[in-house]
C-alpha cells in the first residue's frame, strides 16, 4: 500500500502541493485527473522518488520511502515518464533489456536468462518486428511503447504512468492500458497513472484522485468522483455525464458554449 501523509511540495518558490494525504491500496489501478498546472505530474515524481517533499512522508507498505536505497527501490517500484524515451543509437530491444538492470550485477550480468520475458514484452506492445531498428527511427508513438516496454521487464510491483497514452493514438491508446490492466490483473501489481482524458481515467481506474489548488477536490471510484459539479469547479466548463454502454462508467460529453457566449468571448479576443 502507499501511504501519504502531509505532504506538501514547492517549485521554484512556489506552492504546488500543499498538506496532502490519501492511501492507495495495492492491486489496483489508481487515477490521477486535475487541469494543467496543478502538481499531477509533480505528484508522481514524489511517489516515485525522484523528487523530495517539501515536507510529509511518503510509505511504501509501511516503510519510508526515502529509507529504500536505490536499486532495491527500483525491483518494487517502475516509472514510465511523460514524453516516453528520448532518440538514442540503442535498438528497440537493447532499450528493452535495460528494464533488468536493477537485477544485473556489476558487469551488466543476471544468474537466469530473461530473453522469454524481453520476447513477451516485445510482443505485448506490438514491437516484435521493430526490436532490431535504432531507437531514433522510430516515431512517438512507437517509443512510448517500447518505454512501457522496458517497464514490463523491470517486473515490478508498483507502477507509475506520467500520462502514458501522449503521443498514442485511440487504437493504441486502448492497446496500451488494456495491456496494462490484463499485466495489474494478472500479477496483483499496483498503478498510478497521471491521465487527461478523463473518460479514460473513468474506464480503466479503479479510484481516482482530482486534484485542485494544491489538494484534493474529490477521491473515490469513477461513479463517485466524475459529476457534473465537479466538472465545472475543476476544469471550469459544462459536461453532461452519461453511462458506457457496455461497462456502466461514466463517461463525459462536453457541452458547447451558447452561440451568445461564444459571440461574446469572439469579441472580447478581437478587442485584446
Amino acid at each position: 500500500m502507499i501511504s501519504v501523509q502531509r505532504l506538501s511540495k514547492k517549485v521554484n518558490g512556489r506552492p504546488v502541493l500543499d498538506n496532502v494525504s490519501f492511501e492507495m491500496e495495492s492491486g489496483r489501478i489508481h487515477g490521477i485527473i486535475g487541469p494543467n498546472g496543478v502538481g499531477k505530474s509533480t505528484l508522481l515524481q514524489l511517489l516515485s522518488g525522484v523528487m523530495k517533499p517539501s515536507s510529509g512522508e511518503i510509505g511504501l507498505d509501511g516503510v519510508s520511502m526515502s529509507n529504500y536505497p536505490r536499486k532495491a527501490l527500483a525491483r518494487r517500484l517502475a516509472v514510465l515518464q511523460q514524453g516516453g524515451l528520448p532518440p538514442a543509437g540503442f535498438t528497440v530491444r537493447q532499450v528493452v533489456e535495460m528494464g533488468r538492470f536493477p537485477y544485473q550485477n556489476w558487469f551488466g550480468d543476471e544468474r537466469e536468462d530473461h530473453s522469454a520475458l524481453i520476447d513477451l514484452a516485445l510482443d505485448s506492445m506490438g514491437l516484435s518486428e521493430l526490436s532490431s531498428r535504432p531507437l531514433d527511427q522510430l516515431s512517438g508513438g512507437e517509443r512510448q511503447r517500447v518505454a512501457l516496454a522496458k517497464v514490463m521487464v523491470q517486473e515490478p510491483e508498483v507502477i507509475l504512468l506520467d500520462e502514458p497514452t501522449t503521443y498514442l493514438d485511440i487504437g493504441y491508446q486502448v492497446q496500451l492500458l488494456d495491456t496494462v490492466r490484463q499485466w495489474q490483473r494478472d500479477r496483483g501489481l499496483t498503478v498510478v497513472a497521471v491521465l487527461h482524458d478523463l473518460n479514460l481515467a473513468s474506464l480503466y481506474c479503479d479510484q481516482i484522485i482530482v486534484l485542485h489548488q494544491g489538494g484534493i477536490a474529490s477521491m473515490g471510484t469513477p461513479s463517485d468522483v466524475l459529476n457534473a459539479s465537479l466538472i465545472r469547479e475543476v476544469y471550469q466548463t459544462e459536461a453532461s455525464i452519461v453511462a458506457h454502454p457496455l461497462t456502466g462508467t461514466p463517461q463525459i460529453l462536453l457541452q458547447p458554449r451558447k452561440q451568445e457566449s461564444l459571440q461574446e468571448a469572439v469579441s472580447l479576443m478581437k478587442v485584446t
